[in-house]
């Protein structure tokens, strides 16, 4: 889960983490407020959606030259016209894709003297189970961009979970950013205190681009990004309350609701699928054959009947899906339930796409026997590979 960046200031804010002075406006009046509450002269006005880039991004419904969705502001009026432009308007960034994130918040942060800007991460390294902290030169860019083309300018450490982060951590990331004196004292407890509140929140990801220094050395967040493991969101009921569904795919929201694991994609073909692995597995082998998959969906091991007919649903209702694939392997999960949850999904809403199912396992002809006696107009398929290269060309042929 994410949050937005004003929600996660607040939020490192109480663990002792150093962030610029800032307030949340829903309107332009309470946009001018915030400004009037904070010290000035200079207030930066920011777009607040769950995504990147928002300073080099572009609003759709204004002029290509058009200042994008973070903008410095040297009077209240300012701050006032930022807010009239930015508020309900489309921000298109490099993370929303071409159909971009309507504006529905700001944040009204005071201006700060930038003297250095770095760029600081914390996440869980998953092939040492260990915390792993990254820290760069280069503030203010996509670590991709830094790690592609300048990987000397990148610090990894990784912290051991029994002894948690020693001032030696502190020390080293000072020399990999080169500061000194009380700067680098203050960068090791700011990374003392980022790793309290990553642990304490069950964080799976941390981020500070830019962490700056300022004119008088001060290490301050100037923006911070969130995310939440959301296994462990039961025990945040604090942190769940922050979450804006305005910013999540409706069809990703509508599966959640059922406990399904699904992400939508640019692709139009529709993969239903058990396991993590196959559903990998799968998307893969559609991009072999020369198409797109539309959508990753785990509907997991023992799904019932109203769980995948629910999933099915999903599917069927993006109108960019233009063929649906069911690929299950039954382990645990009983290729008889899948066949039903399909045929009850197909009576509520109309199946208007070819459909391409490979079925093997636990029930894999009792299955089979179901969907084929359903009069649903289905291609069967005898392995993954078959059952791609006959959605793929069914797609194709319109």
């Amino acid at each position: 889960m994410n949050i937005h960046e004003y929600q996660a200031k607040a939020l490192l804010k109480e663990f002792g983490v150093a962030v610029p002075k800032g307030v949340a406006a829903f309107t332009v009046d309470e946009a001018v407020k915030a400004a009037e509450q904070l010290p000035g002269p200079v207030w930066v006005v920011k777009s607040q959606i769950h995504a990147g880039g928002r300073g080099k991004g572009k609003f759709k419904e204004l002029p290509a030259d058009a200042k994008g969705g973070v903008r410095l502001a040297k009077s209240v009026a300012e701050v006032r016209a930022h807010a009239t432009e930015m508020l309900g308007r489309t921000l298109v960034t490099q993370q929303t894709g071409a159909h971009g994130r309507v504006v529905k918040r700001l944040y009204i942060e005071d201006g700060s003297d930038i003297k250095k800007e770095l760029y600081l991460s914390m996440l869980i390294d998953r092939a040492t189970s260990r915390l792993a902290i990254i820290a760069s030169t280069e503030g203010g860019m996509d670590i991709e961009e830094v790690a592609h083309h300048h990987p000397e300018k990148i610090a990894t450490l990784s912290v051991d979970p029994a002894t948690g982060i020693q001032p030696y951590h502190g020390r080293r990331l000072a020399d990999a950013l080169d500061l000194s004196g009380e700067t680098a004292k203050q960068l090791g407890a700011l990374i003392a205190n980022l790793a309290r509140a990553f642990s304490a929140k069950d964080m799976s990801q941390l981020e500070i681009n830019p962490l700056v220094i300022t004119g008088s050395g001060d290490v301050i967040c100037l923006d911070a990004k969130l995310n939440f493991d959301d296994n462990a969101l039961f025990r945040h009921p604090e942190v769940m309350a922050l979450r804006d569904t305005d910013e999540e795919d409706p069809a990703e929201l509508e599966a959640s609701k059922f406990d399904l694991s699904f992400i939508k994609l640019d692709g139009n073909i529709g993969c239903l699928v058990n396991g993590a692995g196959l559903a990998m597995a799968t998307m893969d082998i559609i991009k072999l054959y020369g198409a797109e998959p539309a959508n990753f969906l785990d509907v997991g091991g023992g799904a019932s009947k109203e769980k995948v007919t629910n999933a099915f649903k999903i599917l069927l209702k993006d109108p960019e899906v233009k063929g649906i694939l069911v690929n299950i392997f039954g382990g645990i999960m009983r290729c008889d339930i899948i066949a039903e949850g399909i045929i009850a999904a197909a009576k509520e809403v109309k199946l208007h796409v070819p459909l391409v199912a490979r079925l093997s396992g636990t029930n894999a002809e009792l299955g089979k026997k179901i969907l084929k006696e359903s009069g649903l107009n289905l291609i069967p398929a005898d392995d993954l590979a078959d059952a791609a290269q006959k959605i793929v060309s069914a797609v194709k042929k319109g």
